[in-house]
């Protein structure tokens, strides 16, 4: 049933690619994206923050790595897998550090509060992207008979 209903799909639209694509764009160019904006919001805090801290720029240390998987998940189709399970790895990490601002709301400054929700929200999405894309691989390879 599998295979006939991928048929009729594939006669429908000829064209369409068998690429995951989340919010109109692949999930490498996704971790580039997320990776960016979390850099320039740790960027943007550090330059904010009165304090000069270097903690304001741990969003930084979590979007780095994302750009640079992204990149190379880009650059060496082969080991694409590696890098985006990688990559998810730090957005859970990345989500994970940004829950500890609920053991100190209270004491926390509006940038502080800010920052970590930038990490979670960002981690989030990005971990949904991951999933939803790892299921349609395992959809299309269990498809095609591998």
């Amino acid at each position: 049933m599998n295979r006939e209903y991928n048929l009729k799909v594939s006669l429908i639209r000829p064209t369409m690619s068998n690429e995951f694509k989340f919010l109109g764009t692949t999930v490498p160019n996704f971790a580039i994206i997320c990776g960016g904006l979390l850099v320039m919001s740790g960027i943007a805090s550090y330059l904010i923050s009165d304090t000069g801290s270097l903690t304001a720029l741990i969003p930084s240390i979590f979007g780095a790595p994302l750009i640079i998987l992204g990149f190379l998940s880009n650059k060496n189709i082969s080991n694409k897998h590696h890098y985006m399970h990688a990559s998810m790895v730090f957005a859970l990490i990345s989500v994970m550090g940004g829950l500890r601002i609920f053991s100190t709301w209270s004491d926390a400054s509006n940038l502080t509060i800010f920052s970590h929700l930038i990490l979670i929200i960002i981690g989030v999405v990005f971990m949904v992207s991951g999933i939803l894309s790892f299921r349609h691989a395992r959809k299309l390879r269990e498809s095609l008979g591998e």
